[in-house]
Order: structure tokens, then C-alpha cells, then sequence
């Protein structure tokens, strides 16, 4: 199944840091365009599989297969979102933006023209010129997926990245990023505790169990697009997120109660 179909596959994936089994045995296959989630407990390597997908760590067997190629090592087929914006304050958000392209010297007036409707795209427009200190949370995390965007992208991985927003900032980035992912349909790769995030933008969503991570069921969304906030209050949609909970619950109940010790 890791043949030309396939955007991003990943093969018997294990992951084990010393003594400790992290994943086990992960098995995906991501076609071309699909958003996809991954939900789980704490601890439950979502996001050391999303870093072995993005080559910043590798794997202890198995293997990631994008475009048919090998996953050994970063490159500019992936674009990564993390949950801190990590911009460098003493640059601008246009320079901010263009630090990929700069890195792989692609920086020309037609890209600088392009980068530029990337943020128009992302909501910036007449940003370009300010400190990453002069914006509010959610605009910063507009400025971190737009770099990300930037390099134009095979593969799109986003760990968490509303997570340190407030709760109605972080509702309006789900729309903002649905607007966004419908103009381009990227492959994405979302991590993310909120099972009503995944539900609400994803075509599938991974379920892992707690450790070792594992796959325990792929969940198909099937709700219409294009969506808005308004679904969540759908009983269609809330029957999938208390499916998934119910997977769940018992592995998050069990990891809180062991950070808690």
C-alpha cells in the first residue's frame, strides 16, 4: 500500500526512547488534499510521530514514505506549525515569513509578491512591516502558519498549534484555518487534545492509544463541507466526538491520574 496512491504513508512505525516504548506499529496511509487529525491521551506519542514524519527525529523501525521517497531528514516538502509561534521579535512579520525561503536562497520579486498574498490569505494584509511584539496571539500564529505556507509545502504538520490561545481566538483560527485549507487544499498533518477541533476540521481522524502509542481506529468525518463553527452544535457531529471520547476516556483518565501521583 506505499505505492504512488498515497501522499504520505508510514510503515511499522516504533518508536522507544530507552526503556520506553513511545509508538508501536503505526500504520497510515494520507492521500493527496486529506486533513488529518490525531487525537489521544497524554503521552500518547502524537507528537514524536508527527517529529519522525517531519524528520526531526527518526524512528526506531518502520519507515515514512512522502511522495514515494524516504523520510531520513527535514526538507522543504514539509512545513511544520509548532504550538509556539517562535518568531524572532527583532525581525518583521514579512521577514519572519520568508525565513524559509531565505534559508533555501529562494527569495525573488515574484516570491516576495507571492509571500505577500500569503498574508493577505492568512488576514495580515498591511502587517508586513510590524514586530511580532506589536501583534495579539492569534495574529502571531497567523504569521507562523503562514511561514509555513511559504515554502509551499508537499505536507503541512501542525502540533498543537491553538493551544496557547484563548478559547474564542482559538474558535475563530479553526474557521480561519478551514478558509485557508479550502484555498489550497494542503495535505495536513493535525495534532491535537481537542476532539471537537479534529471532528470539526478533518476529513479522518487518527485515534491513538496511550503508551505505547498505537493506532486504535481511524475515524471517518463525513459531515459536509464547508463547515462552521454552527456544526458543533449538530447532533451528527456530536455523536462522532463522543464516539472518539469513548475511545478514549479511559486512557486520558488514566493519565491524569498518574501525573497527578
Amino acid at each position: 500500500m506505499m505505492g504512488s496512491n498515497f501522499k504520505l504513508s508510514a510503515h511499522q512505525v516504533c518508536k522507544s526512547f530507552g526503556e520506553l516504548e513511545a509508538l508501536k506499529d503505526i500504520d497510515i496511509h494520507v492521500k493527496a488534499g486529506e486533513f488529518i487529525s490525531i487525537v489521544g491521551p497524554s503521552g500518547c506519542g502524537k507528537t514524536t510521530f508527527l517529529r519522525i514524519v517531519g524528520g526531526l527525529e527518526s524512528s526506531s523501525s518502520g519507515s515514512i514514505t512522502l511522495n514515494g521517497h524516504l523520510v531520513t531528514q527535514p526538507g522543504l516538502d514539509r512545513g511544520f506549525v509548532f504550538q509556539q509561534d517562535n518568531l524572532l521579535p527583532w525581525r518583521t512579520i514579512l521577514s519572519n515569513t520568508e525565513i524559509g525561503l531565505e534559508i533555501a536562497g529562494k527569495i525573488t520579486p515574484e516570491q516576495r509578491e507571492k509571500t505577500l498574498s500569503l498574508l493577505e490569505l492568512v488576514g495580515l494584509k498591511g502587517f508586513e512591516n510590524y514586530y511580532p511584539r506589536q501583534l495579539s496571539g492569534g495574529m502571531r500564529q497567523r504569521v507562523n502558519l503562514a511561514r509555513a505556507l511559504a515554502i509551499n509545502p508537499d505536507l503541512l504538520l501542525m502540533d498543537e498549534p491553538f493551544s496557547a490561545l484563548d478559547a474564542q481566538t482559538r474558535e475563530i483560527m479553526q474557521t480561519e484555518l478551514l478558509r485557508i485549507w479550502n484555498e489550497g487544499k494542503k495535505t495536513v498533518l493535525f495534532v491535537t487534545h481537542q476532539i471537537d477541533e479534529a471532528v470539526l476540521l478533518s476529513d479522518k481522524v487518527l485515534v491513538f492509544a496511550r503508551r505505547p502509542g498505537r493506532l486504535q481506529e481511524i475515524v471517518e468525518i463525513n459531515l459536509p463541507r464547508p463547515r462552521t463553527l454552527s456544526m458543533k452544535r449538530q447532533p451528527e457531529f456530536m455523536k462522532i466526538v463522543d464516539h472518539i471520547w469513548s475511545l478514549i476516556e479511559f486512557d486520558v483518565r488514566a493519565s491524569v491520574l498518574e501525573d497527578a501521583a
